[in-house]
């Protein structure tokens, strides 16, 4: 097909141009040979527009890395909504569906507005070591066409911004498993707030942002790895669910009372498109089409199929059976632990990584949170606290320079590299635990984070939405 369009198209310039000429000219022109046409054609299709960003570098967009990336914002905003809200939704009693949901849906608004007005600015704009500059970026002011070489030179600043909104909005997310079925929508709604501005902006900026103190590829004073998202995303949120489900208590009558899922095919249904669309989390992070976009890719799937049979394993030699919830479990353990490492190991690694993560959420999931006696509803900590922490330490031991020629001969894996992965996670457990508990309890004396135990009986889609999930 394609190349009958481009006959066609050689067909038709061999027919126009000359008459065109002529008229102008009243002369005969040369025609054009087919190789001349041809490559005339094939440079408008791969058209790339040069450029300038903010600071005068000469950059040049390219349509094949804007348009991977853009589809991968895609994908990402799919993780949570239908993707999250699916998988969380499921796990629950039918009579809070509805408002588990709710907390994904919600957020994909909230945390848009926020990201326009000063998310960007604080995560991504120049600044200190521990968040940006609302000088830069305020309502979004500069960030348009022209790139931002200091991210990537070849896709525009508002696709770079779309793709980071996309990680902004699902992280607060995440936390919401741990509180699931008892907390008030007023208090979800300031709690999701402070938390994104007071946790996930500074931490994104720390990160990843222009002079942040962990951004390796910026001179950052700690060098750490983290190619998607393991401690700015599953380590932030993950501890931050565990502080949640301590600070608010159990649920009415957990644990004497079984609390089943009310519908696990709807949570397998999100389970999956969580896996599908984590290529975009993790292969879209290479901003661009390039092979370390596919590397990264590839290490994905392979980690997250290792950590499937991992947790399955582990569940059936411990329980007798595996269970095909605690497969998706392990799905999605994988895909959290592969999220820092992605980018940077290789896919004998990446199995590793993946298995590892996949028995040790599991014994979190089934031993530690029974044995700590806390009510982390969806096992939020348990798989992104846990899976995060394991992905982000190990690599610090897998890196290689190999697969990822940015970090050869300077943060490959060994103990040097180990020691300043270390350091990321710790400041990220003490930032997310510490930062959590001070909004909780603020949020708590002013407007109260629990509903009603008569609420919490009758379920939070009545008591605060007014609806229905099943109207039988």
């Amino acid at each position: 097909m394609k190349k009958l369009l481009l006959m066609l198209c050689c067909f038709a310039a061999a027919l126009v141009a000359p008459c065109a000429s002529a008229q102008e000219t009243g002369a005969k022109p040369r025609d054009p040979t087919l190789e001349e046409r041809v490559t005339d054609i094939e440079s408008v299709m791969n058209q790339s527009a040069p450029s300038a960003d903010n600071r005068g570098a000469k950059v040049s967009i390219s349509a094949g890395d804007n348009a991977w990336v853009l589809t991968s914002s895609a994908l990402v905003l799919m993780m949570t909504g239908p993707g999250l809200a699916l998988f969380y939704g499921g796990l629950v009693r039918s009579k809070n569906v509805l408002s588990t949901m709710m907390h994904s849906l919600f957020l994909m608004a909230l945390v848009s507005v926020l990201w326009v007005i000063y998310g960007y600015s604080m995560a991504f704009a120049p600044g200190n070591v521990f968040f940006g500059s609302l000088k830069h970026y305020f309502m979004l002011d500069g960030v348009g066409a022209a790139p931002n070489a200091t991210y990537s030179g070849t896709i525009p600043q508002q696709t770079f911004m779309l793709f980071q909104l996309m990680f902004a909005i699902i992280t607060p997310a995440l936390i919401s498993g741990a509180f699931a079925e008892r907390m008030k929508f007023s208090a979800f709604a300031v709690f999701m707030i402070l938390w994104s501005t007071i946790v996930y902006f500074p931490l994104a900026h720390m990160v990843w942002g222009d002079g942040g103190l962990f951004n390796w590829a910026a001179g950052g004073k700690i060098p750490a790895l983290d190619y998607a998202g393991g401690t700015v995303v599953h380590i932030s949120s993950g501890v931050s669910a565990l502080v949640c489900a301590l600070v608010l208590g159990k649920r009415l009558g957990y644990p004497a009372q079984p609390m089943l899922p009310h519908n696990v095919v709807l949570s397998l249904i999100g389970a999956a498109l969580l896996w599908v669309g984590w290529f975009g989390f993790n292969a879209g992070s290479a901003l661009n089409a390039g092979i370390m976009a596919s590397s990264a890719f590839a290490a994905t799937h392979f980690a997250t199929a290792a950590a499937a049979l991992g947790w399955a394993c582990a569940e059936w030699i411990l329980k007798g059976k595996p269970s095909v919830l605690g497969l998706a479990s392990g799905m999605v353990a994988g895909l959290v632990a592969i999220t820092p490492a992605s980018g940077f190991v290789s896919v004998p690694a990446a199995l590793v990584i993946g298995t590892a993560a996949g028995v040790f959420c599991y014994l979190a999931v089934s031993k530690l949170k029974h044995a700590l006696g806390y009510d982390d509803s969806l096992d939020a900590f348990g798989v992104h606290g846990i899976g995060g922490t394991i992905g982000a330490l190990l690599t610090g031991v897998f890196a290689s320079g190999a697969v990822n020629s940015a970090i050869a001969g300077k943060f490959e894996g060994g103990m040097a590299q180990l020691l300043n992965q270390a350091k990321a996670v710790g400041t990220s457990w003490i930032l997310a635990g510490l930062a959590t508990f001070i909004i909780l309890k603020i949020v708590d004396a002013t407007i109260g984070l629990r509903v009603a135990e008569e609420q919490e009986t009758q379920g939070l889609d009545v008591t605060q939405h007014g609806e229905e999930a099943y109207n039988s």
